[in-house]
């Protein structure tokens, strides 16, 4: 009776935290809301994070080189700011004075439509 036998590399299969990324071999340290990666770690050193900057932000712990460029309220589509980019947030957009918002998500309205006028003798009715 022939005999098999089969060989598997483990090689680095280990996972890194749920804190941290890989690079190569390294798990290293994610950087913080409003920061990014400028200097991956190493064996001897641990992730260099700095701020975003001009009007960019991560909105979340990262091990990303470049920070995300922020959204624009774009007021031909009746959005507002309602607060500005920070370098932990997107700007939270809003509808315009006499707009409702159409479509939103967790960065706040993203489509505003104009809200209807009444003529004289009209009226809304609720369904």
């Amino acid at each position: 009776v022939p005999i098999i036998l089969v060989i598997v590399s483990i090689g680095s299969c280990i996972a890194c935290g749920r804190a941290e990324y890989r690079i190569g071999d390294e798990c290293c340290p994610m950087c913080s809301p409003g920061n990014r990666v400028h200097e991956h770690c190493t064996e001897f050193t641990s992730t260099f994070c700095v701020s975003c900057i001009d009007s960019t932000f991560l909105d979340g712990p990262n091990g990303l080189m470049k920070c995300a460029p922020c959204s624009s309220c774009d007021s031909g589509l009746g959005l507002r700011v309602k607060q500005p980019c920070k370098p932990e947030s997107d700007d939270f957009c809003g509808p315009l004075e006499g707009f409702f918002c159409l479509l939103s998500n967790k960065d706040g309205c993203r489509i505003a439509q104009k809200h209807s006028s009444c003529k004289p003798g009209q009226y809304i009715r609720h369904t």
